[in-house]
């Protein structure tokens, strides 16, 4: 049985208690791609923020049904593909591919279900039936249209209301400005299925409605998206699922903000401001990306700029570097006797990470605020180095900081952070920062070798000379008393 949790509903605007349709299960449904390029750093918030939210569902104990759907049918796919001279099924069938290279780069769980506009044609026509019978839809020269007069709720995620609603295009056989296409007769040059008005396409909104509910009934328990599918496609999909069921569709909408760009822009393909995935995975660990989207609340705007990622980065390094530091603290005393000989800053650790499960859970039990557990796991971060300082830390601080490195480890667990070997981590930065930076490991290896060899000659100045210029390249030797055998990148002076 699932922990209790509460949840910004956007339908009402408020933080709720969450209780599910059957007890212990979640069914939710979240709006994937619309895959006619690769998937950018705006679309992998949604996708991490959810991968990270059912993971966690799942280590709380519920039996998470977990869906999301591929566009793959769609204006924006045709123009492409003839763009390209492409078909338009099969260019989004390599998007697809495309796309599940980039999710498994970053580590993201893959859904339960998949569904695919393309593969989902019965189900849509089915629902259309439905709603013509229903009196809520109406054909017209072979295309279909949802009639929001014959919804009075309409408007109720949104805000918006259908009197105010103007389109710039007048398109024949729609009744009002706010009606949308549920099937669109055929073009030349699209594709096409047959159906009892003639032969087309679905429409945008349809689409999510049919994959939605075949996949986990005529109520979702949760429906995840961007804050930008709020309206219309969201107000939409309520509207064409309860006019055909005559039930609530989804009990909570779940709406990840938006990443913004100087100005307040979104990130967006159309708006040609875009970074891919693939590209930042080249220059940055997959947990690096993710840590980018989770020190914030999910439902806020996240700030995107040339430095985004290196800060996150300088962030994951201190977590790592404070994890390393406790991993290599020895002792085999009691806990409480090594903290009251070695003070104040040891009885710090012991103390944030005894309080740490708690305060951590409770921060992703009220509306996953993942930007609050994640300042607990700072704290600690700058408990253990500041403990470290000690000069008995190392022999004796094992003890202390067990409780610490188990705090890290569940933050593994749940989040996906923390959750490589250190060194392994470590290596992976040098390799993916040298060549952004472009640095030559080898050459940096080479370029140490001879400063150890100047140092052994007591050539002080050549020494001192060749450590300012890696410094000045972002090198940072790992000296010790054998000599420097290790080295590490400065990423940031991010705190």
């Amino acid at each position: 049985m699932g922990i209790p949790f509460r949840i910004y509903n956007t339908r009402t605007r408020s933080v709720e208690d969450f209780k599910p349709t059957t007890e212990g299960k979640v069914g939710i449904y979240v709006c994937g791609m619309t895959v006619y390029d690769r998937c950018h750093m705006g679309h992998a918030r949604a996708m991490v923020v959810f991968d990270a939210f059912v993971r966690y569902l799942r280590f709380r104990g519920w039996d998470v049904n977990f869906v999301r759907n591929f566009t793959d049918v769609d204006d924006k796919i045709i123009t492409r593909a003839n763009e390209l001279g492409e078909d338009p099924i099969a260019l989004s069938a390599r998007f697809i591919e495309a796309f599940h290279e980039d999710a498994d780069a970053m580590g993201l769980i893959r859904p339960d279900e998949e569904p695919r506009v393309s593969e989902s044609i019965d189900s849509i026509l089915q629902l259309t039936q439905s709603l013509i019978e229903k009196g809520s839809a109406y054909e017209s020269e072979g295309s279909v249209w949802f009639d929001v007069k014959s919804f009075p709720a309409y408007g109720q995620l949104s805000g918006q209301k259908v009197d105010e609603l103007k389109s710039p295009d007048v398109v024949p056989g729609k009744r009002h400005p706010a009606d949308f296409a549920l099937w669109k007769g055929v073009k030349p040059g699209e594709p096409a299925w047959d159906s009892p008005w003639g032969p087309g396409r679905p429409g945008w909104h349809i689409e999510c409605s049919a994959m939605a509910m075949d996949c986990i009934g005529h109520t979702l328990d949760i429906h995840g998206g961007g804050l930008d599918l709020v309206f219309p496609h969201h107000e939409n999909e309520i509207a064409q699922s309860e006019a055909h069921s005559d039930c609530t569709y989804a009990n909570y909408w779940m709406h990840n903000g938006m990443l913004t760009m100087s100005g307040g822009q979104k990130m967006g393909k159309s708006l040609g401001n875009v970074w891919n995935v693939q590209n930042a995975l080249k220059e940055f660990p997959a947990e690096c990306l993710r840590l980018y989207y989770l020190q914030s609340l999910y439902r806020s705007s996240l700030p995107w700029h040339d430095e985004a990622l290196p800060e996150a980065l300088g962030m994951l390094c201190r977590l790592y570097e404070a994890r390393e530091v406790a991993e290599s603290m020895g002792g085999s005393e009691d806990a409480a006797q090594v903290a009251k000989d070695l003070g104040e800053d040891a009885m710090k650790v012991i103390e944030i990470a005894e309080s740490f499960e708690s305060r951590f859970l409770s921060a992703l039990d009220e509306d996953f605020n993942t930007a609050k557990a994640m300042a607990v796991v700072f704290e600690l971060a700058r408990a253990i180095n500041r403990f470290a300082n000690h000069k008995k830390a190392k022999k004796r601080g094992g003890p202390v900081v067990a409780g610490a490195l188990a705090a890290f480890q569940l933050v593994s667990d749940t989040l996906a952070i923390l959750s490589l070997d250190v060194s392994a981590f470590m290596e992976e930065v040098k390799t993916k920062r040298c060549a952004a930076m472009g640095l030559n490991p080898e050459q940096v290896s080479e370029t140490i070798a001879a400063r150890s060899q100047a140092r052994n000659d007591r050539e002080w100045a050549t020494a001192d000379a060749i450590r300012v210029d890696l410094d000045e390249k972002g090198v940072i030797l790992m000296d010790n008393p054998d000599g420097t055998t290790t080295w590490r990148l400065r990423i940031t002076d991010a705190s």
